[in-house]
């Protein structure tokens, strides 16, 4: 015991020490070659200006615009000339510089300002939206900052036209909670100078919402960096600072219980809501997050949202609070796409509550008898309506489920469940609730007996009275759901683990589809795992035509011990599969029985040409075929799917009919196939 808490003293000091997220000012300069001519004076006047800035701020400014001018000019003749597009994005940002530093303002009225070509005029492109009025913002440029931290160990940015410009609110929101947007903003902003003659106008854009831009009548790649205004996020409000705290005091931090977006909300586009897990905050997601927004098609599809929450409460009564939010979230945005709800760990588990109606089930697992003859009072009574009866979310269209712990963990049994025991201190309401309950109820021997009212680790428990309900309600028919699975590199499934949840606790038998990743228990910063959700949400998108097909990683050999997938999981289930009821986008739907239990599933099969030809050439063992397909592929994807196939014509434990599967030939009496590596398809 006095060995592990030593090594969990160190886990937490060690964790203390990682800072999420941290920027460092940086001098930006030029890289790379110079440019020639008209460019080389354009660069030597930034440079003169730079040099000038504090002691003659409008002088210097006046540099940049003519500097900048002439960059544009050089667009206008070569809108393709790479060193141009370098100066003018640098101007645009030295502008963006010396505006900060010395407080200018060209927001308010049109600044004019001298320089050696003329007088120029410098004003912005109104913006009709509230908040984008650029008055209530600093901005510093992107390039001058160096990003680096636990959760920020790549910048993702976008090439093209624009400086990339970092904004930040200045005051707090103090409608925030009503819109669901967070204290101060974060964001990232690409501006555009545009001249007309002398006068420049500075159009800002939403690099989320734009992926181009009109410059000198031709429209052309807007520059980005999503990177830099999440890392300064992290710093300036520092989430990990509360993590522990909000753990073992949940109801000092109750009011952070909220759901929040993390940018302008777009009612085209998909909300995707982020749940984190036990002793964890929102910032958990900046990898993702920030991989994701690198993808030109989940921005134009899908906007993030988060909802944190005090993770010493019992799941059970986050997902009641996350209930009322979603209530405020309708009334405020009404008419939303149906969103995707993304669970990592607890979070998982709370997600689970939002696919499911309980109707009275939970409430008689736990007490036994009807509300009304439960002798509980009133207060009491609502706190476990509230808890224990709920129905499915109507606005949820998808959910994701990363190393979530759906039917517990072993460790929250162990010397975890001790500590809470300990540290966790509960809500007054919960401990009323929970000295009621005790005393209207009969624990079994086989469940948990709580000390008092089940803490946030009680609730993870596979002992758990609720734990063990829950997985007892139907998932709700025709949402989807997927589980990212971590099994720290074994490729040891079934009978894996991520180090905190096993995979008989993450493992959905109803999931469209179940991803093994390398990884322990932060699965949701797994490369793999943020690449699986990549392509779920692709997958997931109204013109997802282009993604009926695998991915380029799938038609290659897998590594020894990776998970089989569809065609050879399909028949180690033992299904039998019937006649093709459709055909959509390239995939084949099949309805499925399961032979053990006669239940009809829905299985959806994708291949692309390649994959078909391997398994014609499988299926009739005819290698010409397979060496045709190969050699037209020029990839190991044919041989693959003969491979997945082939042992099927010979051995299996159950006979196939040729008009079962669509055969062209009869089958042969089949024997178990001997299981070898497969790639994942």
């Amino acid at each position: 015991m006095r060995a592990q808490l030593c090594v969990l003293a160190c886990g937490f000091v060690v964790a203390s020490c990682a800072q999420y997220g941290e920027v460092s000012h940086v001098r930006p300069h030029l890289a790379s070659r110079s440019g020639s001519g008209p460019l080389a004076l354009a660069e030597q006047t930034i440079a003169k200006a730079m040099q000038e800035e504090r002691a003659r701020p409008l002088r210097a400014l006046g540099d940049c615009l003519l500097a900048l001018q002439q960059a544009s000019r050089e667009l206008e003749r070569d809108p393709e000339n790479a060193v141009a597009i370098r100066d003018y994005n640098f101007g645009v940002a030295r502008i963006f510089q010396i505006l900060q530093d010395t407080r200018l303002d060209p927001w308010k009225s049109p600044l004019t300002v001298p320089s050696a070509g003329g007088d120029f005029v410098l004003t912005h492109k109104p913006d009709s939206r509230p908040e984008w009025n650029p008055s209530l913002y600093d901005f510093t440029p992107a390039d001058e900052y160096d990003v680096h931290g636990k959760y920020v160990t790549q910048r993702t940015i976008r090439p093209g036209i624009g400086a990339a410009i970092v904004a930040v609110e200045r005051e707090p929101n103090k409608n925030a909670r009503q819109d669901f947007a967070p204290s101060r903003l974060f964001y990232s902003v690409s501006v555009v100078a545009h001249f007309r003659g002398n006068r420049c106008e500075l159009e800002a854009l939403d690099p989320l919402a734009s992926e181009t831009v009109t410059f000198n009548g031709r429209t052309v790649p807007l520059a980005a960096d999503f990177t830099v205004p999440l890392a300064v996020m992290l710093q300036q409000t520092d989430p990990k600072k509360h993590e522990f705290e909000r753990l073992f005091n949940p109801e000092k931090f109750a009011d952070t219980a909220a759901i929040e977006r993390l940018q302008p909300y777009d009612p085209n586009k998909t909300v995707v809501l982020v749940i984190h897990g036990l002793m964890d905050s929102q910032a958990t997601w900046t990898p993702m997050i920030n991989t994701l927004r690198g993808d030109a098609v989940i921005r134009k599809h899908y906007q993030f949202w988060f909802y944190s929450y005090p993770t010493g409460y019992p799941y059970p009564y986050s997902a009641a609070i996350l209930r009322d939010e979603l209530d405020a979230v309708e009334k405020r945005f009404p008419h939303m796409k149906p969103m995707v709800v993304i669970g990592h760990s607890m979070g998982g588990c709370i997600s689970r509550l939002l696919l499911t109606d309980s109707g009275d089930r939970l409430w008689m697992k736990i007490f036994g008898r009807p509300p009304d003859e439960v002798p509980l009072s009133p207060h009491v009574r609502e706190y476990f309506r509230d808890e224990l009866f709920f129905r499915h979310r109507p606005e949820v269209g998808r959910v994701i489920f990363i190393a979530a712990p759906l039917r517990g963990s072993n460790l929250a049994t162990g010397l975890i469940g001790s500590l809470a025991h300990i540290f966790i201190r509960e809500p007054k309401l919960s401990s009323e609730a929970s000295e009621e309950m005790l005393r209207v109820t009969s624990i079994k021997e086989e469940e948990l007996k709580p000390k008092r009212r089940a803490n946030s680790v009680d609730t993870l428990s596979p002992k758990s009275r609720f734990v063990n309900a829950v997985n007892t309600l139907p998932m709700t028919p025709g949402v989807p759901y997927d589980t990212i699975i971590g099994d720290r590199g074994r490729g040891d499934s079934p009978n894996s683990s991520d180090g905190v949840v096993p995979y008989w606790s993450s493992h959905m038998k109803g999931a469209e589809t179940e991803h093994i990743v390398p990884s322990d228990h932060s699965a949701h910063q797994n490369p793999r795992a943020i690449a699986d959700v990549l392509h779920i949400l692709k997958s997931h998108a109204p013109d997802s035509n282009h993604l009926r097909r695998p991915r380029r990683a799938e038609t290659k050999a897998a590594a020894p011990g990776a998970r089989l997938r569809p065609w050879r999981e399909i028949f180690r289930h033992r299904f039998q599969l019937n006649r093709p009821l459709l055909a959509d986008r390239g995939s084949v739907r099949y309805r499925a029985t399961d032979i053990a239990g006669g239940r009809p599933r829905a299985l959806r099969m994708e291949m692309n040409f390649m994959d078909l030809s391997g398994l014609v050439a499988g299926s009739m063992t005819d290698p010409p075929v397979l060496a045709f397909a190969s050699n037209i592929a020029g990839s190991e994807a044919p041989a693959v799917a003969s491979g997945t196939v082939y042992p099927l014509t010979t051995a299996a434990p159950h006979s196939l009919s040729a008009s079962a599967c669509d055969c062209p030939v009869p089958m042969k009496q089949l024997k178990q196939p001997r299981v070898t590596n497969a790639r994942r398809r």
